[in-house]
């Protein structure tokens, strides 16, 4: 297999904006955009939000200026959104080296699903689930969540909550048993709790065959269709719905990548790239704008129609005539602070010449090393990477390792999911000057893709 065929392979592995939206007005409509309110950054919500019974969208579009060493994933988790979220709305923004103060947009305004407002509400096509407890009526929690990949599609219609496990033993079925041991990764028959355990700390059984909403071991493919069919959450987001869901919680599971939501007298399109390729989605899409033209007397902008649905960036923007342009609508986006630290993110203990390590690449390109060094540190579990320089060479290397056989096991792990060599390094026999942090802090821009970055480039875009 080529190179260039392997990682096309890995990469399918791998509001008005200012308005805080907490109320909804009665669904009528003017050709005027809403009045702007601006949302101080301390009231901007990201997973629990007030609603009422005519409300469809809540959420504040906002913003966030990137640091050294920061990428999307760990920006996205942060924030409660998901790969898919902050992905496409920044689609010209390197996601693992961003550089240094660049505008990253957070999509913190929703459009619920068309679906009862009861129970638990998944909506495939923007990967994210809406929570209505029961017993606090105006409220709604969402989370990003992963999904079933290709061939292992997660499957719509309505079903419900049928049991709850903590620390769950995950009992390997035999068709995953044989995908594993064709890759030359056998698999036993069940694995315990712990941190090899892909569903996590906790587990909810749906009625409908054998599919889980549950946690994960691999946090950054929440928002991405990674799984062999059930629903994944980053397990700060499932702790919390699990100890908030009972058992007989109804889950409807909807396929809706066109929403349209409302806000005082506007009319917002949210569009997601379809799961599959079919018209009848837009069919329908344009159809419920006509008849909402029609009936309230609206002045549709029908080629923004166009460019959003083209986009499916994710982003609630106006479609009325005489509406801001997208480009307003985030430019008015909410700027935010950037943390201290973003949750979990990554960072490796130093090397030690006493500790073990492996080198899993070395490369002449540093991007193309910061690249890979930010993957490997965002695999699930972790594979604790930094880059070492050795003259005009660049050092992939992981560890610290406590023994030969966490070496191994690290070395397998980037050869299965990488197809690279990759080496062992015992104790004194490593060399190099240590960078402080995961991945260099400055990488310099090429005008054109060295052979490198055609290896490495695809996995990481």
């Amino acid at each position: 297999m080529s190179l260039n065929r392997k990682i096309r392979k890995l990469s399918l592995l791998s509001a008005l904006s200012t308005l805080l939206l907490t109320g909804c007005q009665v669904f009528s409509f003017t050709s005027s955009p809403a009045a702007n309110t601006p949302a101080p950054f301390y009231s901007i919500e990201t997973h629990n939000f007030s609603i009422d019974y005519e409300q469809n969208m809540m959420g504040t579009l906002a913003a966030i200026k990137t640091q050294s060493n920061d990428t999307l994933p760990d920006i996205a988790r942060h924030f409660g959104l998901g790969h898919n979220d902050i992905i496409s709305a920044n689609p010209t923004v390197d996601p693992w080296l961003p550089e240094p103060d660049t505008k990253v947009l957070l999509p913190l305004m929703f459009t619920l699903p068309a679906a009862p407002h009861q129970g638990i509400v998944l909506n495939l096509a923007n990967m994210r689930m809406f929570h209505f407890p029961s017993k606090n009526t105006d409220q709604v929690m969402t989370y990003p969540v992963g999904i079933g990949r290709d061939g292992w599609s997660t499957p719509v219609g309505l079903t419900r909550i049928v049991s709850k496990t903590k620390n769950p033993v995950w009992h390997v079925p035999p068709s995953i048993q044989r995908e594993h041991a064709l890759k030359g990764d056998p698999l036993p028959s069940s694995v315990s709790a712990g941190a090899n355990n892909p569903l996590g700390e906790y587990a909810m059984r749906l009625a409908l065959g054998s599919y889980l909403i549950h946690g994960t071991n691999k946090p950054y493919g929440v928002g991405m269709q990674m799984s062999h069919g059930c629903l994944n959450l980053y397990p700060e987001d499932i702790s919390e719905l699990f100890n908030n869901t009972q058992v007989g919680t109804p889950v409807m599971i909807v396929n809706q990548p066109y929403l349209l939501g409302r806000y005082q007298d506007m009319l917002y399109l949210e569009a997601h790239k379809p799961l599959q390729a079919n018209t009848n989605f837009k069919r329908a899409l344009f159809t419920q704008i006509k008849q909402a033209e029609k009936k309230y007397r609206l002045r549709i902008n029908w080629p923004k129609v166009q460019q959003i649905v083209a986009q499916a960036n994710g982003i609630p923007t106006p479609i009325l005539a005489q509406s801001m342009s997208f480009q307003e609508l985030t430019a008015n986006a909410v700027l935010l602070p950037h943390p201290e630290q973003l949750y979990k993110q990554p960072v490796p203990r130093p090397l030690s010449h006493e500790a073990w390590s492996v080198t899993a690449a070395t490369l002449t390109d540093s991007r193309v090393a910061g690249k890979l060094t930010a993957l490997l540190n965002h695999q699930g579990p972790t594979i604790p990477t930094r880059i070492l320089q050795q003259g005009n060479s660049f050092q992939v290397v992981s560890g610290p390792f406590a023994s030969i056989k966490e070496a191994k096991i690290a070395l397998k792990r980037i050869q299965l999911e990488f197809e690279l060599k990759g080496k062992i390094n015992p104790p004194q026999k490593f060399s190099g000057n240590s960078f402080s942090t995961p991945v260099l802090t400055s990488f310099p821009k090429r005008e054109a893709a060295s052979e490198e970055d055609n290896f490495f480039g695809q996995w990481f875009n």
